[in-house]
């Protein structure tokens, strides 16, 4: 597929980047991480894999959201300016861009260092005879009685297959009075099998791919019929049935929509990846079917693999452990350098701690919780969950308070993605031992994370607050860098609990102190901040922002950054994931510069800065600037008051623009450099946030200076082409 020159000089002269667009430039940052030959070819492997679940769920969401407007004719223009059709044709084309870069990867630079490291991908053919002999037992005991061969013919009607699962399509030929017949078969291979059957030797491990043994024996499926070919591939169905990721789609149609979904049991085929050269009449009878076309079409090279996050078999496998990098032991909070499994109740009484993870463990909050479980002054516990660990010690502490007689209160977010039947499950546990359970509040997706826990203490009642950026989650709290609050601040503890009345009942208070929420007030009072920077560069005093998030996208804040920038004000923001904003752009974006950091922790934390006149102001929560977040979600972001606490969260932000190891640099056109150390040495924050201590923080603020000049290296695009250096950085300066 090749885009049209008209159609690349629409795309460069929007104000703004495509959301889909620049999500697929953020995987080309996870994939450069699979590149990097500083990692060990284990690690490497995961970040192909990572690269390869991100895709999947793409497709699953993204282009399904496309398809929503597509498939009902439902106008949609994207911010590249592009109407629906040529749009699609952009995305796919890039996609695809990417799918191939993904194969060449594993193909030319992965595959061939396996053997070294003691394990290989085997082919079923390329095994000896003693070793098939085992495959083909394990086959004829295990995987054959599994099978269910299902016919596409005159008289059977079209098979649902499965998204995401591997499916053989077995083209037959047999002659039935006289008429040599075809028919089309499918085989679907089950998901509870392992991705690959592993035959272990003495200095070595042979992974040998489950589909690859079916195909090879599937003649014990179709005796007597001669079979033509068989053909392995995959199907990504549209699985976005929401307005959150329908962007501009109106509610109504959403409604109408969902009606019309209960009427089919699966979502529109969105994508087909096929290996090698499947046989052509079975693509024609599967295109018709589907309805797509050859841009749905994703073509696996024939040594290549369909489906890299099967690798993560080969991660997790415990003779590579020693492969993966070893995380440091956790060190104490900043504001908690003493931390013991004491009474977490007086320390709080006395100070605020700061929880910057995965530097600093949840201990903190899972302390307090079982201490409150059990401790007969608590009251009564509220909590927001969007997502949980297995075995969570969060559901165990709540439902040992059930247990113990406190009213405890737990709104259960069950559409949070991919999450759905864990949530539900772990909120009827809790709900059948007592707890006060809401299913959600309304229309709006509930992403905030706020924990109360109220204790009664002589004559006085104190509240116990936890905000964070991150889940209840312990097991990706070693993951994910986030931020948690845990104060027993008046004014926070008062705001939270407004906020809980807000969720569980009918109040609307007309102000929070130190809290923003949305979807009442985030967005305005956010870009109140932006335009009172904006007011003070126009008058010749300092100003400036800092923003770290994930995900930037809502064009109103985009368009307020843009006249910040116009009006003076260094912005400098970091951006994990996809941004919409264009920074560098003369007479729109001069004065922003966009950061993305990508490494061996997810960055999750969202912190916004504001100069003010040198009174600075710092929020930290839950909320990215996106329109979800703003308008179809319940978010919220806390104020830092605590004079220690503050300079801590601005030098997170500070070691973050310093950062020269995770780091890359966006470009006008969308594009991403990596930022490298140069004669400057190495700042890998995800090794750095381990050694400050309160000492680095004495009369800390952040500086627009210019910073010192960095080398930034070229990295592939969804083009395929290298930037050159020096290019880069005239466009930069």
């Amino acid at each position: 597929m090749v885009i049209s020159e008209k159609i690349k000089k629409q795309i460069d002269q929007s104000d703004y980047i495509s959301r889909d667009l620049s999500w697929i430039n953020f995987n080309y940052r996870v994939l450069d991480q699979a590149k990097s030959t500083d990692k060990s070819i284990i690690e490497r492997l995961k970040f192909l894999a990572i690269t390869a679940s991100n895709l999947d769920e793409f497709f699953t969401i993204r282009v399904g959201s496309l398809y929503n407007y597509l498939d009902y004719h439902k106008h949609r223009i994207d911010y590249s300016g592009l109407r629906e059709l040529p749009f699609r044709k952009v995305l796919l084309t890039r996609a695809k861009q990417l799918a191939e870069q993904q194969q060449d990867l594993f193909l030319n630079e992965l595959m061939p260092d396996f053997e070294k490291h003691g394990f290989s991908i085997r082919m079923y053919k390329h095994l000896n005879t003693q070793e098939k002999a085992r495959v083909v037992e394990f086959f004829e005991s295990t995987i054959y009685p599994m099978l269910t061969p299902m016919v596409y013919d005159s008289y059977h009607t079209f098979p649902i297959l499965g998204a995401l699962r591997f499916v053989l399509g077995v083209v037959t030929r047999s002659v039935e009075d006289g008429v040599d017949n075809k028919k089309l078969s499918f085989i679907q291979v089950p998901v509870n099998l392992p991705r690959f059957y592993e035959i272990e030797k003495e200095d070595k491990i042979y992974f040998v791919p489950i589909e690859d043994i079916i195909r090879n024996n599937a003649d014990y499926l179709f005796r007597n019929v001669k079979i033509q070919s068989i053909n392995l591939f995959r199907i990504t169905r549209n699985g976005d049935f929401t307005l959150e990721e329908s962007d501009d789609i109106e509610a109504n149609f959403l409604e109408e929509l969902k009606q019309k979904l209960k009427t089919r049991r699966t979502g529109r085929v969105v994508r087909l990846e096929v290996f090698g050269r499947p046989d052509s009449w079975m693509l024609k009878v599967l295109k018709e079917r589907w309805d797509i076309d050859d841009d749905n079409i994703f073509r696996t090279k024939k040594k290549g693999l369909i489906d890299f996050t099967g690798l993560w078999q080969i991660v997790g496998h415990r003779h590579f452990k020693d492969m993966l990098t070893e995380m440091p032991n956790m060190v104490p909070p900043v504001s908690y350098p003493e931390i013991s499994n004491d009474n977490i109740f007086e320390v709080l009484k006395h100070r605020d701690v700061l929880l910057h993870h995965p530097y600093n463990g949840m201990e903190p909050v899972l302390n307090l919780l079982e201490h409150a479980a059990e401790d007969p002054g608590v009251l009564a516990i509220k909590i927001t969950i969007y997502r949980l660990a297995k075995d969570s010690r969060v559901t165990a502490a709540l439902l040992k308070a059930a247990e113990n007689s406190k009213h405890v209160s737990v709104l259960f977010e069950v559409k949070a993605r991919f999450d759905e039947e864990n949530n539900l499950r772990e909120a009827q546990r809790l709900q059948k031992a007592g707890c006060f359970v809401i299913y959600g509040f309304s229309s709006y997706k509930t992403h905030t994370k706020l924990l109360l826990i109220v204790r009664k203490e002589g004559e006085r009642v104190t509240r116990y607050v936890h905000l964070s950026s991150g889940n209840y989650n312990e097991s990706t709290s070693k993951l994910y860098t986030d931020l948690g609050l845990l104060t027993t601040n008046d004014v926070l503890a008062h705001d939270v609990s407004e906020f809980f009345n807000v969720i569980t009942g009918h109040s609307m208070p007309d102000k929070y102190q130190n809290l923003i929420t949305a979807p009442r007030e985030m967005k305005p009072q956010l870009i109140k901040m932006i335009r009172a920077e904006a007011e003070n560069a126009r008058n010749g005093l300092p100003s400036g922002i800092v923003i770290k998030i994930n995900s930037l996208q809502d064009n109103d804040a985009i368009e307020e950054l843009y006249l910040a920038s116009q009006a003076g004000v260094p912005i400098k923001l970091i951006v994990r994931g996809m941004c919409c904003l264009r920074p560098g752009r003369p007479g729109l974006s001069e004065n922003i510069q966009v950061l993305s950091i990508v490494g061996q922790y997810l960055e999750h934390s969202r912190i916004y800065y504001f100069h003010n006149k040198g009174e600075s102001q710092v929020y930290v929560g839950s909320a990215d600037m996106m329109v979800r977040s703003f308008e179809r979600r319940l978010e919220s972001l806390f104020m830092i008051t605590d004079n220690l606490l503050k300079r801590q969260v601005i030098n997170i932000l500070q070691y973050n623009l310093k950062d020269n190891v995770n780091s890359y640099l966006m470009r006008e056109d969308g594009s991403y450099v990596r930022k490298i150390a140069g004669n400057e040495p190495p700042f890998n924050i995800h090794k750095e946030f381990y050694n400050v201590h309160k000492e680095n923080l004495q009369d800390l603020d952040l500086t627009f200076e210019t910073e010192p000049e960095v080398e930034e290296e070229p990295v592939v695009t969804e083009n395929g082409q290298m930037h050159d250096q020096e290019e880069v950085k005239s466009d930069l300066n």
